[in-house]
């Protein structure tokens, strides 16, 4: 029975500490980082399986618990649960985030291959080479203008995907998706005319 009236207890002061975090106490946070952090690292951790990327998802949870604090509702669970899923989401959101960003790589990696191959210049075939460039000519006409400034910066300019997002002032995941679709859609017109 005592450690059913200590979990208790535990849980209305952890309520109590929430209460007056929304009311913007700062030590009421620090006390609540104190007595989460480790298993809400843990949490993150088994999700994330990256020291680094937990201690990270640890730190947005808790700013998420400063600005929501008011939004917990002690009748729908107690508080370290609550903290705890907000940790996991947010470390499935990252894991996603990170699983995107890779295959996106992946992908535009295979399409410069492709493109490479489309483009490469075989002295000993001259003709086809010209029908072959003449064929990418006016399939990279048709791309829009932003996909054609970042595939010529690309694979014309040899810009890496970092360099293009600086030169054109554009974030660099804007800039993989443009080369990307751009890539997608010279596969779908050339790859039916070579």
């Amino acid at each position: 029975m005592a450690t059913q009236t200590g979990s208790a207890e535990t849980t209305e002061q952890d309520c109590e500490l929430l209460r007056r975090t929304a009311r913007g106490d700062h030590a009421s946070l620090e006390q609540l980082h104190t007595r989460y952090s480790g298993l809400l690292l843990a949490t993150a951790y088994r999700v994330l399986n990256n020291f680094k990327d937990a201690e990270e998802v640890v730190q947005e949870a808790f700013v998420q618990m400063w600005q929501k604090a008011a939004a917990f509702d002690e009748r729908r669970g107690k508080p370290l649960t609550w903290a705890m899923t907000l940790t996991r989401n947010k470390a499935i959101d990252r894991l996603r985030r990170v699983q995107r960003r890779s295959r996106l790589h992946d992908e535009v990696e295979q399409e410069a291959r492709i493109w490479n191959r489309i483009v490469e210049n075989d002295s000993s075939d001259e003709v086809s080479s010209h029908d072959t460039s003449r064929i990418v000519r006016s399939a990279v006409i048709q791309l829009s203008d932003d996909q054609r400034r970042a595939i010529e910066l690309a694979f014309f300019s040899g810009l890496t995907q970092h360099q293009i997002a600086e030169k054109l002032q554009e974030p660099l995941g804007t800039i993989k998706a443009r080369i990307r679709r751009g890539m997608l859609k010279l596969r779908g017109i050339i790859g039916t005319r070579l």
